[in-house]
C-alpha cells in the first residue's frame, strides 16, 4: 500500500521508512505476522496469529487502536520488512494499580535483521507508553533477546500440572456428574469478575480487567484468535454457579490446558475437580479429532502459575510439573515505582521486625543506584543515588538489572545472593531490611492480548 506522510514516525535509510499502522493493513500485516511467527516456519503460516492481528486492526479493541502498530516498510516495493504493536492495560502489585506498555509481535523479514529495525520501533513503542503515563513494559519472548532493550526476566510466566489418560478420575457405574462445565455467555460475566479478582489475591502481580475487556474475551475475538479464551461455568446439580473455567479453544500437543479455574468459597476444590478433569479430557478429546491428531490426544493440563489450590488436591494425579518461563520486565524510573507502591512496602514493614526503624539504605546497580529513606517505621524517601566514591559503594548491591527480581517477588534476596558473586550485602540490617521489604511471592498473569 502507498505511504502516507502523515503516519512516517522515521526515516530509516536504505529507503525503508518507519510508520504507525491503519486499518487498511490488517490484510498484509496479518499475512506477514503469521509467516514470521509461525513454528513450522513461513511455508506454514500460523493462522491463529493471522487472526489475532486481524482483530486488532479491525475489530473494537478497549485497550488498543488502529495506529498501535509499528511498521517499518520498504518504500520501494511496500512490502513490510518488521513490525511489533503496543498493548496498553493496567496491572497490579499487590492491589496496587500500574500502568502496563505490552509489546507485542514482534518480527522482522530474515533478509532484513541485523539493521537495528527492532531497536528503532522499541525506542518509538517506550516513548508511547511513556506518553501514556505506564510505568511498567512487560513482554513475552524468546530466551535472552529483549535484554538489549532494557528488560529483565523477572516475573513469573506460565507453568502448571500435567495429568494423563491411566489417571483420568472415573465416575462409579451408575453415579451422575456432581457437576456440570458449560459455555458462558453475557450474563455469566460479573460472576466471573469478581471470581477472578478473588485469585488474584493469591498472586503478587496480576492484570485487572474491566467489564469491556470481559466481554470483549467473550465476544470480541474472532474465532480463530490465538488469545481467545472459551470462558466456561461450573454448576452444581441444581444449577447454583460454583466456580468458572477458561481455556483456549485449541490443544496444547496431546493436552487441553485450563488456563484458568476458579471456585466460590466454600466449595471443595477436590469435590469440583474430578467432574473439571473430566471435561477437560472429553473436550480435549474432541477439539484433537478436529485437529486432526486424535490418536495423539491423551492428557489434560492445569496451566494455573507456579501456585494454585488444585495442585494441593491433585498431587499424584497431576504427574508432571511444567516449570514456569518468565515474563521480561522493563522499569526505566524503579524510585518512582517503589513510591507507587509504598504503601505496601510500609505494610510489609509494619508486619516484620523492623517496625518503627528510621534510617537509610543505599543500594547500588553499580552504574546507578537507589536511595531509601525510613522514618518510624513508614517509607519517606526513594529517589535515585549515584554509587560514590565508587561503583560498589553502599549498603547492598544488585547487578545489572537484578533487583527487578526482588522487586517483583521473582526470586528471595537469598537466592539472588547465591546466584550472583556480585550481588551483596553489606551488614544484617541492610540483608533484614531488604528480606522484610521484598519477600519472594509468586504471579499468575493473565494480560490483556
Amino acid at each position: 500500500m502507498p505511504t502516507k506522510k502523515k503516519s512516517i514516525l522515521r526515516d530509516l535509510g536504505d529507503g525503508l521508512v518507519l510508520r504507525r499502522s491503519t486499518r487498511a493493513d490488517a490484510d498484509a500485516l496479518a499475512e506477514f505476522n503469521a509467516k514470521i511467527h509461525s513454528d513450522e516456519g513461513p511455508e506454514k503460516p500460523d493462522e491463529r496469529v493471522h487472526a489475532w492481528t486481524y482483530d486488532l486492526l479491525t475489530r473494537p479493541h478497549p485497550n488498543f487502536r488502529e495506529d498501535d502498530f509499528t511498521i517499518v516498510q520498504d518504500s520501494q516495493t511496500g512490502k513490510i520488512v518488521s513490525s511489533m504493536n503496543l498493548i496498553s492495560q493496567t496491572w497490579s502489585y499487590a492491589g496496587i494499580p500500574f500502568g502496563v506498555g505490552r509489546p507485542e509481535l514482534v518480527g522482522t523479514d530474515p533478509e532484513y535483521r541485523n539493521r537495528g529495525l527492532v531497536r528503532a520501533q522499541f525506542e518509538i513503542i517506550h516513548q508511547w507508553s511513556k506518553e501514556r503515563g505506564e510505568e511498567v513494559q512487560a513482554i513475552t519472548g524468546i530466551p535472552y533477546y529483549y535484554r538489549m532493550f532494557g528488560y529483565e526476566m523477572a516475573l513469573n510466566l506460565g507453568g502448571g500440572r500435567v495429568g494423563f489418560a491411566v489417571s483420568l478420575p472415573k465416575l462409579k457405574e451408575g453415579e451422575e456428574e456432581p457437576f456440570q462445565v458449560r459455555p458462558a455467555g453475557p450474563a455469566d460475566l460479573n460472576f466471573i469478575a469478581d471470581l477472578y479478582r478473588q485469585s488474584c489475591a493469591r498472586s503478587l502481580v496480576s492484570c485487572v480487567w474491566s467489564a469491556d475487556l470481559w466481554q470483549y474475551e467473550l465476544t470480541g475475538k474472532s474465532e480463530k484468535n490465538v488469545n481467545r479464551m472459551d470462558l466456561r461455568i461450573i454448576q452444581d446439580k441444581n444449577g447454583g454457579y460454583i466456580g468458572y473455567l477458561a481455556h483456549p479453544h485449541f490443544t496444547w500437543g496431546p493436552a487441553l490446558v485450563a488456563s484458568a479455574y476458579e471456585l466460590i468459597p466454600g466449595i471443595s476444590w477436590a469435590a469440583a475437580t474430578p467432574s473439571v478433569i473430566r471435561y477437560l479430557f472429553a473436550a480435549g478429546k474432541a477439539l484433537a479429532e478436529q485437529e486432526g491428531k486424535g490418536a495423539d490426544f491423551g492428557s489434560f493440563a492445569f496451566w494455573l502459575g507456579e501456585e494454585h489450590p488444585v495442585y494441593a488436591v491433585l498431587q499424584n494425579t497431576l504427574a508432571r510439573k511444567r516449570k514456569p518461563y518468565a515474563w521480561y520486565v522493563r522499569l526505566p524510573e524503579v524510585a518512582d515505582f517503589i513510591r507507587h507502591i509504598a504503601p505496601v512496602l510500609n505494610q510489609r514493614l509494619a508486619a516484620s521486625s523492623y517496625s518503627g526503624h528510621t534510617g537509610e539504605l543505599k543500594i547500588t546497580f553499580y552504574q546507578s543506584g537507589l536511595l531509601l529513606g525510613f522514618e518510624d517505621g513508614m517509607l519517606v524517601k526513594a529517589e535515585p543515588w549515584k554509587p560514590t566514591p565508587v561503583g560498589h559503594s553502599g549498603d547492598a548491591g544488585f547487578p545489572g538489572l537484578t533487583f527487578l527480581q526482588l522487586l517483583f517477588g521473582y526470586r528471595s534476596y537469598e537466592e539472588l545472593n547465591y546466584a550472583f558473586a556480585d550481588c551483596w550485602w553489606d551488614h544484617e540490617l541492610a540483608l533484614g531490611l531488604l528480606s522484610a521489604l521484598f519477600p519472594k511471592h509468586s504471579s499468575d498473569i493473565w494480560p490483556v492480548a
